[in-house]
C-alpha cells in the first residue's frame, strides 16, 4: 500500500512558500523533502490555504482543527490520514526520521 501524505500549509504567497525577499529555510529542506517522497514513490498532495481553500473545507478534521484553533495550527501534516504533525514543519532530525521510515515502509510495500 502506498503511503499518502498530505499537508495543509498556511496561507502562503506561492504553493511551496519558497518565493519572496524573506525565504524560511525550513520551508526548503520540507519541500526536499516532499520531492524526496514522491521520487520513492509516496503520494504527496500540498494545499496551501491562500490558493486551494477547497481542499481544507473539504476535509472534516481540518476543518474541525481550523474552527477550534484557528490559522495558528497550520501546517498540518497528514500520513496515510493521521495526524503527524501540527502547528510547525519537521525539524532536521525529524525530516530524516521520516525519510528513513516512510522509505523503508515503500520499499518493504
Amino acid at each position: 500500500m502506498t503511503t499518502h501524505i498530505q499537508v495543509y500549509d498556511p496561507p502562503m504567497c506561492c504553493s511551496t512558500g519558497i518565493c519572496g525577499t524573506s525565504i524560511d529555510p525550513d520551508l526548503i529542506n520540507f519541500a526536499a523533502m516532499l520531492v524526496q517522497f514522491t521520487q520513492r514513490g509516496i503520494k504527496v498532495e500540498r494545499y496551501n490555504l491562500s490558493q486551494q481553500a477547497l481542499a481544507f473545507a473539504k476535509n472534516p478534521a481540518v476543518q474541525e482543527k481550523l474552527r477550534t484553533e484557528g490559522t495558528e495550527c497550520l501546517p498540518l501534516i497528514y500520513s496515510d490520514g493521521a495526524l503527524r504533525l501540527q502547528g510547525r514543519y519537521p525539524t532536521q532530525e525529524e525530516r530524516r526520521e521520516w525519510v528513513r521510515e516512510l522509505v523503508s515502509h515503500e520499499e518493504e510495500a
